[in-house]
């Protein structure tokens, strides 16, 4: 009967003692103080950081005056301790893991014209330019 009782109070013992996983991703752009959006929540302006729950493909926004939006989708990976079966054990071990997954953007100035037939031909060029990246797949 004492072996038993000496076994749970040592499993309770080290489930107390147990680590914890942080998750975490930072968005940095240059120039800094675009507003980031993920999965169209605001999450604050570059350079900034915000906490996630599960790993897969998110809808990333950036906006900043005087620059081009950016809108793309980014993926967050797994790294090998949060792979199911594996994350049991982590969990259970006294250290604690952070994971910070970090996506950086090059903002483009917004090309001001007085040549609007100008505007209109670099708009069209880069509108096949991207109908071209969808259709390849980029």
């Amino acid at each position: 009967m004492r072996k038993g009782v000496c076994a749970v109070v040592g499993v309770c013992g080290l489930l107390a003692l147990s680590g914890c996983i942080e998750r975490r991703i930072r968005v940095t752009s240059e120039p800094s103080g675009a507003r980031v959006f993920l999965n169209d929540e605001p999450i604050g302006t570059t350079p900034c950081e915000a906490r996630f729950t599960f790993y897969g493909t998110y809808d990333v926004r950036l906006e900043l005056d005087g620059y081009e939006s950016i809108h793309e989708a980014r993926t967050a990976r797994a790294p090998l301790h949060e792979y199911p079966g594996i994350d049991l054990v982590a969990t259970a071990l006294p250290v604690d893991f952070e994971n910070i997954i970090e996506w950086d953007f090059a903002m483009v100035p917004v090309e001001e014209t007085t040549d609007p037939e100008g505007a209109r031909d670099r708009l069209i060029e880069r509108a096949d330019e991207l109908r071209g990246r969808a259709i390849s797949g980029e």
